[in-house]
């Protein structure tokens, strides 16, 4: 796609929500499954998140992202407490992986697509016209333009890289504190499917109804001691 109509196309804007706080009971896993496909999620526990950027370095290095973007960042909050018993609090800013993808149905080209056989939301770089419409739709404004392709990026759980050797995402490999988990809603025995059962988690802007599929633990006091 040449310059001109990569210019032409380009847009801005972008959507804004709160964070709502989620408690799923077996039910809800239930609800989340979906026969047939596989259906990944990925879950962040933040009291066993650490801060220690092993997820992320290791996802730029699988994926060759360039510096200056992210495809995943662990967003420090704190210190917190009074000294000499301060603590902080990690959080995962990455794709939220939605089942209903604002970015998808946006998207002019069909260079966002969601994957019929895994559920996870992807771009084909080859598709893409730079346009922007993704990123100003995203509600989470995880999406960024590669300075390399020129075409939209963001976390794709590895789909091209480490899923299509069999193996799990770079950032769940390289988690010292196994603070990740990752796995198929759709296998009631997976890792994941029983973490969920026995753990309260939220996920980040639900009353939107874009049913993302990262889960996190809330962090209670847990990180870093100072």
């Amino acid at each position: 796609m040449d310059k001109s109509k990569r210019q032409f196309l380009q847009g801005s804007g972008a959507m804004i929500a709160g964070i709502s706080l989620y408690v799923l009971t077996n039910g809800e896993v239930a609800g989340e499954q979906q026969k047939g496909a596989v259906k990944y999620a990925m879950l962040h526990d933040e009291n066993k998140c650490i801060g220690c950027n092993a997820c992320a370095d290791n996802c730029r290095k699988v994926n060759q992202v360039p510096e200056g973007v992210a495809r995943l960042e662990i967003i420090r909050t704190g210190p917190f407490g009074e000294y000499p018993n301060q603590y902080y609090h990690f959080t995962r800013k990455s794709c939220e992986q939605c089942d209903d993808s604002p970015c998808v149905h946006v998207c002019p080209t069909g260079a966002a697509f969601k994957d019929e056989k895994t559920g996870i939301v992807s771009v084909n770089s080859w598709k893409c016209v730079g346009c922007q419409y993704c990123l100003a739709a995203c509600p989470y404004h995880i999406r960024f333009i590669n300075p390399v392709t020129k075409a939209a990026d963001k976390c794709d759980f590895c789909r091209e890289t480490q899923l299509k050797e069999g193996k799990k995402p770079a950032c769940v490999e390289a988690c010292p504190t196994k603070a990740l988990v990752f796995g198929d809603l759709n296998d009631p025995n997976s890792e994941i499917v029983k973490a969920l059962e026995e753990n309260p988690v939220y996920r980040n802007k639900r009353d939107l109804g874009t049913h993302p599929k990262l889960f996190r633990i809330q962090a209670k006091q847990g990180g870093i001691n100072v």
